[in-house]
C-alpha cells in the first residue's frame, strides 16, 4: 500500500496500536531525544510528538521494528520485496534469447510503467507558501549535548547534475545556520557531492530542494544504494507497486513528490566559501567533528496543511537506522549476489558495527581460495568499499548468530592463513584512521576450509580462566573472559595515565597464557561493560584500524588495541571523538517528566552506562597534558 503523508503512515501505525501520541510540550532541543532513545532501545512504539512548540507534531521512531518498516515501504513483510527483487533479476539474467525475452516481457514492462510521472498544477505539498522563509517555523532537533546546533535528520535532498541531467535523491544532514541558511553534509564519495562539483566546474549556481515525509517509502529509498542511472523513485514506486507523482518547485526547476509534507527549495552556490559544519552526534557512537562543507540557500518554504515534521535520532546503536540497515540486507542481496558473487547466500550488517564497520557474509564454497576471493570482490563493491571487517562464514552458517560466527572464527581461522590485510577508503565518519577517510580493512576468511587450504601446524586452545591471566601492568583495571561462550579471548579494561600511554608496554607484559597460539586478548578503555557482547563489538569495530592496531605477537596470539586512541603514544593526528550520550541535566528533566509523557512503564536512560566513556572535553577528547612521560 502507500500513503498520502506522514499523517496518514501515523494514522495507519496508530490503529495498528504502533504509536503513542505524547501530548505534553516537549522540548525539540535535547529533551525529544532522551525520550525517543529510551523507546527505541526497549522496542516501543513510534511516538507522535504533539506539543513541540511550533505548527508541526514530530514523528520519530517511526521506521524501528520489522514491521514498521514493512508498512514504510508498502510490503506486507521485508522478504516479500526481497523475493520480488530476486524473481525480477533471475528474468533478467535468464532473458538471452528471444524466446526467453518474450517470457519475462510482462514483468519488463512493469518496470516502465514505475518512472516518476510529472504532473501540472500544485501538489498537496504546496498548499501553504512561505516566501519568505524562515526555517525557525519547524521543530528542529538538537540531538545531543554537543552537537553544533540543531540538525534536519531526514532530509531528502533533491539534485540534478548539470550535464547530462541524471538527479539524485540523497539523504545529508543539515545543520540550522541562520533563518534561511544550513550547511549541506554531504560527503565525498556520495553522488550529491560529484552533483555540486560539476555545477562548480560549470560555473553555475546549483539548484536544491529538500523535501521531508510524504509517503514514507521515499526515506527509505533516498538512503538505498541504487545506481545512479536508476531513480530513487522509480524504487519506491516498484516496492509500494504505485507510481509516484511529482510537481515542480515554485523556485526552481526541480521535481518532487506532490505528497511530501515539508518542502525547502533553494540553491548552493559553488563560487562560496565552504563553511565550518559540525560537530554532531553521529551514527557511528561518536560525534563527526567540525568540517567544511557547501551552504545551501533557502528561498522558499511550502508544506501542507496537516503536515508532519519528520525526524530521527541517531548514536551509539541501537537506533532507527538499524532496521533500514536491515531493509537493504533483505532488498539489495540479490542485485548484489548477480553483480558481484553470484556464491553468496546470506549478508547481514549487524547495527553494533554501524553498517560499515562490520559486515558478515555466508558464502556456498565450493573451491579453495574463495572466501578470499569474496572479501577482495566486496571491498571494490560500490558502497560495501567502506567496509573496515567483512567475515566470511560457510553456508548454512547463520550470518546473525553472532555465537555461531565466533565458534566459525576460532575454528577455522589460522591468521597467517586467514587474514586479508589491506588499505583503502573507509567512511568519512571513521574516526579510527590515522587518515582521513582511508586506512587499514581485514578480510577474515571463516569458511570450512577444503583439503587444499588445510594445514597441520594448528592446535586448539584450552579455555583460560581469570586466574591464568596475572598481568602486572597497573594500566589494566580488569580482566574478564568469555567463558559463556567457552571461547579463548580475554577482555582487558585499561586506564591510561592523563599524560600519555604506549600500548606496546601492556603487550610486551602480556603473561604465556595470553600469548598462546590462538588466544585473542582485547583491551578497551575502563568504564566500558566487558560483559556485553554488543558494546564490544561496536568498540572494537569503531576505535580500531585493522592496519594498526592488531598485533601478532611471537606466540601466534592476537592482541587488539580497541581504546580510545586520545590517550595513546605516540600521539594520534587527528582530534579523536567523544561518545554520545545525553547530560545529566537532560536524563534527569526526562525521568522527572517520564510519567506526563504518557508512555507508560519508566525506562531507564540508555546514556547512564554510557557516561563512564565519557572522556573530558566536549564533543573532541582533550588533547594530551603537557607533562606526559
Amino acid at each position: 500500500m502507500s500513503f498520502n503523508g506522514l499523517a496518514h503512515f501515523a494514522g495507519y501505525l496508530e490503529s495498528r496500536e504502533d504509536l503513542s501520541r505524547v501530548k505534553c510540550h516537549v522540548d525539540p532541543l535535547l529533551e525529544i531525544t532522551e525520550v525517543a532513545d529510551r523507546i527505541v532501545k526497549n522496542g516501543g512504539k513510534a511516538l507522535l510528538f504533539e506539543d513541540t512548540g511550533t505548527k508541526f507534531p514530530v514523528l520519530i521512531n517511526a521506521y524501528a521494528s520489522d514491521e514498521r518498516m514493512a508498512a514504510a515501504i508498502g510490503r506486507s513483510s521485508l522478504e516479500d520485496a526481497g523475493n520480488e527483487i530476486l524473481a525480477l533479476f533471475n528474468t533478467l539474467s535468464r532473458s538471452r534469447g528471444l524466446l526467453s525475452l518474450f517470457s519475462g516481457l510482462p514483468r519488463l514492462l512493469s518496470l516502465l510503467k514505475l518512472a516518476p510521472a510529472r504532473k501540472g498544477g500544485r501538489g498537496e505539498c504546496q498548499e501553504v507558501v512561505e516566501t519568505s522563509p524562515d526555517l525557525g517555523i519547524l521543530p528542529v532537533l538538537k540531538c545531543w549535548p554537543h552537537d553544533g546546533g540543531r540538525y534536519i535528520t531526514l532530509p531528502l535532498v533533491h539534485t540534478r547534475h548539470p550535464v547530462t541531467g541524471s538527479t539524485n535523491v540523497g539523504m545529508y544532514r543539515m545543520q540550522i545556520m541562520g533563518k534561511d541558511v544550513t550547511g549541506m553534509h554531504w560527503h565525498r564519495h556520495k553522488t550529491g557531492a560529484r552533483h555540486y562539483e560539476a555545477w562548480k566546474k560549470e560555473g553555475r549556481r546549483m539548484p536544491v530542494t529538500v523535501t521531508l515525509g510524504g509517503d514514507p517509502v521515499y526515506t527509505y529509498a533516498a538512503t538505498a544504494p541504487v545506481p545512479e542511472e536508476i531513480s530513487e523513485y522509480t524504487l519506491a514506486a516498484f516496492l509500494r507497486r504505485k507510481r509516484v507523482k511529482m510537481v515542480r518547485c515554485i523556485t526552481n526547476d526541480l521535481w518532487i513528490p506532490a505528497d511530501s509534507d515539508i518542502v525547502m527549495e533553494g540553491y548552493v552556490d559553488p563560487s562560496e566559501e565552504l563553511v565550518k559544519e559540525g560537530p554532531f552526534g553521529d551514527h557511528t557512537g561518536f560525534y563527526s567533528l567540525p568540517d567544511l562543507y557547501p551552504v545551501f540557500h533557502v528561498t522558499c518554504i511550502t508544506y501542507r496543511r496537516n503536515a508532519v515534521y519528520p525526524a530521527t535520532i541517531v548514536g551509539v546503536p541501537p537506533m532507527e537506522d538499524a532496521w533500514i540497515s536491515k531493509t537493504t540486507e533483505k532488498i539489495f542481496l540479490a542485485p548484489l549476489k548477480l553483480a558481484i558473487a553470484p556464491e553468496i547466500r546470506g549478508l547481514h550488517m549487524p547495527s553494533n558495527g554501524v553498517s560499515h564497520n562490520l559486515v558478515i557474509v555466508s558464502i556456498e564454497k565450493t573451491y579453495p581460495g574463495q572466501g578470499m576471493k569474496v572479501a577482495s570482490a566486496l571491498f571494490g563493491a560500490g558502497q560495501m568499499m567502506l567496509s573496515k571487517y567483512i567475515i566470511i562464514v560457510s553456508s548454512p552458517a547463520p550470518v546473525d548468530d553472532y555465537r555461531k560466527v565466533a565458534e566459525a572464527l576460532f575454528t577455522h581461522v589460522i591468521p597467517d592463513r586467514d587474514l586479508l590485510l589491506t588499505n583503502g577508503p573507509l567512511d568519512v565518519l571513521d574516526h579510527s584512521s590515522d587518515r582521513f577517510s582511508m586506512g587499514g580493512k581485514l578480510g577474515i576468511d571463516a569458511t570450512v576450509k577444503l583439503p587444499e587450504e588445510r594445514v597441520t601446524k594448528h592446535r586448539s586452545v584450552p579455555l583460560l580462566m581469570l586466574s591464568d591471566a596475572g598481568i602486572s601492568d597497573k594500566t589494566v583495571t580488569g580482566v574478564k573472559t568469555l567463558s559463556e561462550w567457552a571461547l579463548p579471548v580475554v577482555i582487558l579494561t585499561v586506564r591510561k595515565p592523563a599524560g600519555g600511554y604506549d600500548i606496546r608496554k601492556l603487550i610486551s607484559s602480556l603473561p604465556v597464557p595470553l600469548k598462546t597460539q590462538g588466544t585473542v586478548t582485547i583491551a578497551v578503555d575502563d568504564g566500558a561493560d566487558a560483559d556485553d557482547p554488543s558494546m564490544l563489538i561496536w568498540l572494537l569495530t569503531g576505535n580500531t584500524d585493522p592496519s594498526r592496531d592488531l598485533y601478532r605477537l611471537d606466540d601466534g596470539a592476537l592482541f587488539i588495541d580497541a581504546t580510545s586512541k586520545a590517550a595513546s603514544l605516540p600521539a594520534f593526528p587527528r582530534p579523536w571523538p567523544n561518545v554520545v550520550c545525553s547530560d545529566k541535566n537532560t536524563i534527569e528533566l526526562a525521568d522527572r517528566r517520564w510519567s506526563e509523557y504518557g508512555l507508560g512503564n519508566y525506562h531507564k536512560s540508555p546514556s547512564l552506562r554510557l557516561l563512564p566513556l565519557l572522556r573530558p572535553g566536549d564533543a573532541a577528547v582533550e588533547s594530551l597534558k603537557s607533562d606526559a612521560s
